[in-house]
């Protein structure tokens, strides 16, 4: 659903980026409000402390994610940029595990591999499908 309105936002609108700006606004308002209410000026002190440059890393990922979400809804429709992106989180998880996994024996790896390799192909007949 989300996507499906940002799409018609970017419809209306001269560039994705407002859909995007209104998207994250909206976030961003909900979030102050949150931390204001449970946490008061403290919340804001902390959340000042807590910036590093590495801390933005998640959030240009997220916008990254969100614009690949809108691009691919308008381009490619709803089914194919789900399947493609839940495939790539899904791989990239996975390798992560892997590489975290110091001494698993391979016999363990093989049911979530295959399961990652099933995904991949579901994803391909998704993208490839035409109506």
């Amino acid at each position: 659903v989300q996507n499906t309105l940002m799409v018609r936002i970017t419809q209306t609108s001269s560039t994705i980026l407002i859909a995007m700006l209104l998207n994250s606004l909206v976030g961003i308002v909900l979030f102050v409000s949150i931390l204001w209410f449970k946490q008061g000026m403290a919340g804001f002190g902390e959340l000042v402390s807590s910036v590093r440059w590495w801390t933005l890393i998640p959030g240009l990922l997220g916008s990254f994610f969100v614009f690949a979400s809108i691009s691919g809804y308008q381009n490619v429709g709803a089914a194919t940029t789900i399947a493609v992106l839940v495939a790539s989180q899904l791989i990239g998880g996975l390798m992560l595990d892997i590489f975290r996994s110091h001494g698993v024996p391979l016999r363990a790896l093989f049911g979530p591999i295959c399961g990652a390799i099933l995904l991949v192909v579901g994803a391909w007949l998704v993208a490839r499908r035409s109506f």
